[in-house]
């Protein structure tokens, strides 16, 4: 029996990729039913749908005298396999989030039992908008599937992410029989670390987490079980299995605990150099003193203390964020952290890394010339990164 596949489809100029995308899917030999907005008729005809997929499409309920004996809702979200909704705008977004029903495709969310995988479409300041930000870790944190949008041109003329995924894209994401990191568990950190001067204040960086939650989205995306140790983050961590720490002490507890049962470990997070030697357990008055004078000692470097757990077969992943002399200081940190491979990328430009959608990477390994991932989206570079890990995973373990 072909795989049966629920199309949801609303009002959003990206509707005609979703033509695409359903031929792919008919091509494939699915059966494929669509459900309709009323805002997504204005722009592709049901009559396009219909044509390419042979069924009935669905836009309204209880339509008289049309499949008298089902309960649509109920009945679709029984029926399918799998449910796509592409695209995905931000109303729809926030009405799956809150459990609104007030249409064919909102009631059918409901009763549907597995995750739903979900390509968001909209203006890039309406996708960055906190609103949607957070609709979306509610939609992660309940178990589905997002579908990372692209960043570039808009049909309203602004640049940013917020584009829809590729047909391709999606149709790869969702039915990829090939998981390459399926069987294996990725060990991921993110974010900042911060370390306390007393109890209101203390020292942390720049580091919004966006970077280690990428790695953690393609991990999962690529099949691996992830387990993710994070700092303070400005993304949410909700749907994957995680540790929250604050300072770099708590996270070299939390990796080590968690290194020994892990295949790949991606040390994302900006981890801080330095602490406090001597911590006020009451805030610190501000006094008629022009300064005060905090003495900082090192804290341990995580990858160093990692070195001698780390088991033959498995591979350690660094980030090397610098400012000048890239390549040689990412080389240097290679060779004096034990690492597999390290990813470098150039903190003084602006468009790239810290609190950014997009970054650069140049990544550095022992048996292979560095090479450049070019400026793409976060997650693009976590999937590059995460490919090449794999690769020498099954170099040491045999598989390759």
């Amino acid at each position: 029996m072909s795989k049966r596949i629920l199309l949801g489809v609303t009002g959003g100029i990206a509707c005609y990729k979703s033509v695409h995308l359903c031929r792919l899917m008919v091509k494939a030999g699915f059966e494929v039913k669509v459900i309709m907005t009323t805002a997504a008729c204005s722009f592709v005809t049901p009559l396009t749908f219909q044509a390419i997929t042979g069924n009935r499409i669905y836009i309204n309920e209880f339509e008289a005298g049309t499949e008298p004996d089902i309960i649509e809702h109920v009945w679709l979200a029984g029926w399918a396999d799998e449910f796509i909704i592409a695209p995905a705008t931000a109303n729809i977004i926030a009405k799956i989030a809150h459990g609104i029903a007030d249409d064919l495709l909102t009631s059918t969310v409901l009763p549907y039992k597995k995750p739903i995988k979900i390509a968001p479409s909209m203006n890039v300041d309406m996708y960055a908008n906190p609103v949607t930000q957070k609709n979306l870790a509610l939609l992660a944190s309940l178990g589905h599937d997002l579908i990372d949008p692209n960043t570039g041109e808009m049909a309203c003329r602004t640049e940013g992410k917020g584009r829809m995924a590729e047909p391709e894209e999606i149709f790869e994401y969702v039915f990829s029989k090939t998981k390459p990191l399926a069987g294996l568990t990725v060990l991921v950190t993110a974010g900042a670390t911060a370390e306390a001067i007393d109890p209101v204040r203390y020292i942390t960086n720049r580091s919004s987490g966006k970077m280690g939650l990428a790695v953690a989205r393609q991990a999962k995306a690529l099949g691996a079980e992830v387990k993710l140790v994070a700092g303070l983050t400005s993304v949410s961590t909700d749907g994957f299995d995680t540790v929250k720490v604050q300072s770099a002490l708590e996270m070299l507890d939390a990796v080590k605990n968690a290194v020994q049962n892990t295949d790949i470990l991606v040390m994302a997070a900006a981890v801080a150099d330095f602490r406090v030697a001597e911590y006020s357990g009451a805030k610190i008055k501000k006094t008629d003193d022009d300064e005060i004078t905090l003495r900082l000692i090192k804290n341990p470097d995580i990858l160093k203390e990692l070195a001698p757990m780390k088991k033959n077969g498995q591979v350690f992943v660094g980030f090397a964020a610098e400012s000048d002399n890239l390549e040689e200081n990412a080389k240097k940190k290679l060779v004096g952290k034990g690492l597999d491979m390290i990813a470098a990328n150039d903190i003084s430009r602006k468009d790239i890394g810290f609190e950014t959608d997009d970054n650069e990477i140049v990544i550095f390994s022992a048996d292979r010339e560095p090479f450049s991932t070019g400026k793409v989206s976060k997650d693009k570079v976590a999937e590059r990164l995460l490919l090449f890990a794999k690769e020498l995973h099954g170099k040491k373990n045999g598989s390759v």
